[in-house]
């Protein structure tokens, strides 16, 4: 779906694709992308998919940065934490007030070598206390639980900072394990969050990552574990993982501090992915209201505009930016969605079940803004309950979760 193009008023529609290829010090920073511009006294913001693009068997992260650059095409490099939300901004919207040891697991394809520090820089930034591999809280693995880290991808080195500091954010006092995959292969990504669900504590599992609606790995068939994917990030259409009967797929909104008893208004992002999957049933716990004969994209959601995105610190170089960024995506939601339920420990069984049982109550019933066109409306309108972009909702507490 092509993205707008606004340049001082003027809207152009079409899609600008940008290759990009850097080599620095052995870090491969190739990657795809597909900008929404917005041109103002020649500072230009652009949205960014820091991913390729999935090919079939492959995923692609569903990251995207919010860049702004001089009029020289140089990274405007001044911090954006300012605007951006952080930790106190994710709970208070979402009134989040309890807390949680339990372990959250990030999978993500490829090395993030400066993860740690990088989490380290954010943590220390928001008043969080560490969380180190030497504290016990903080471990980076490979898939199958080794310190043998694949290679370095620039792009997904910083989808991995996005999500492990969203973990951090929902839930400052949760473990994180990152299981690295050894590629972008729909083959190893299943061979981590087979490895992840096998590591005890673990309650969650974040895939922030998506492909075209594939048959579910048995991997991502988990009890007692809440497996949750991003929905995409190109508008209305399936993805997986998400789209898998047994995985909890998070959708994305547009989130902003509003003058109303919640204190923030938030609608359907553009962006994110919904659908009915042809390849996946229907699981038993999703309504008749969803109107697919399959698995419905989506379960809930949480904030993945950029524009209205979330602070993230990283250090990899990734064409030309490095520091304080402000992300977006489905991303986003997903990893957040994961803490929620690491904060409920409430995932015995299918979490899913739980929470659309549990949907009236513990959840903001988004009824504004789509995510494109389609032939049956709630699949791409939000509307009174469950509607394909932002599903039953998002968290108000953990009482859904």
């Amino acid at each position: 779906m092509p993205r707008r193009i606004f340049v001082l008023g003027l809207v152009l529609a079409l899609s600008l694709p940008v290759t990009l290829a850097v080599v620095n010090a052995g870090v491969s920073l190739a990657t795809t992308n597909t900008f929404t511009t917005r041109s103002f006294r020649g500072v230009v913001t652009r949205d960014t998919d820091v991913c390729d693009s999935a090919s079939p068997g492959r995923a692609g992260c569903l990251a995207i940065r919010l860049d702004v650059r001089k009029p020289n095409g140089a990274p405007l490099t001044k911090a954006q934490t300012s605007t951006a939300f952080g930790p106190a901004d994710i709970r208070a919207a979402y009134r989040l007030t309890v807390s949680s040891s339990a372990t959250v697991a990030v999978v993500d394809a490829y090395d993030a070598p400066t993860a740690e520090a990088d989490l380290k820089v954010y943590r220390s930034h928001y008043g969080l206390k560490a969380c180190t591999t030497a504290n016990g809280c903080f471990s980076k693995v490979n898939s199958s639980g080794g310190k043998n880290y694949p290679r370095t991808d620039a792009g997904w080195a910083e989808e991995t900072s996005l999500d492990i500091d969203m973990v951090s954010a929902t839930c400052p006092t949760c473990h994180i394990l990152l299981v690295e995959a050894k590629s972008n292969s729909f083959v190893d990504l299943a061979a981590a969050v087979q490895y992840a669900g096998s590591v005890r504590g673990v309650v969650a599992i974040s895939n922030s990552y998506g492909g075209g609606d594939s048959s579910e790995s048995s991997a991502y068939n988990q009890p007692g574990i809440a497996i949750t994917a991003s929905t995409g990030d190109n508008g209305y259409g399936v993805a997986s993982p998400a789209s898998y009967p047994h995985v909890i797929a998070v959708g994305g909104t547009t989130l902003k501090r509003a003058s109303n008893p919640r204190g923030w208004s938030e609608s359907a992002w553009s962006g994110g992915g919904s659908g009915c999957s042809t390849l996946n049933p229907k699981p038993s716990w999703q309504l008749a209201g969803t109107r697919c004969p399959g698995k419905a994209n989506t379960d809930v959601s949480a904030v993945a505009d950029p524009r209205t995105g979330v602070a993230v610190y990283d250090s990899t170089p990734s064409d030309g930016w490095v520091g304080w960024m402000t992300f977006g995506g489905t991303s986003a939601s997903s990893p957040i969605i994961a803490s929620v339920y690491a904060l409920s420990r409430n995932t015995t069984g299918y979490p899913a079940s739980h929470t659309w049982a549990h949907s009236a109550v513990g959840l903001n019933d988004l009824d504004s803004g789509n995510n494109g066109t389609c032939t049956t409306r709630v699949w791409c309108h939000s509307a009174p309950g469950w509607d394909g972009p932002t599903g039953l909702g998002t968290p108000i507490g953990i009482s859904a979760f």
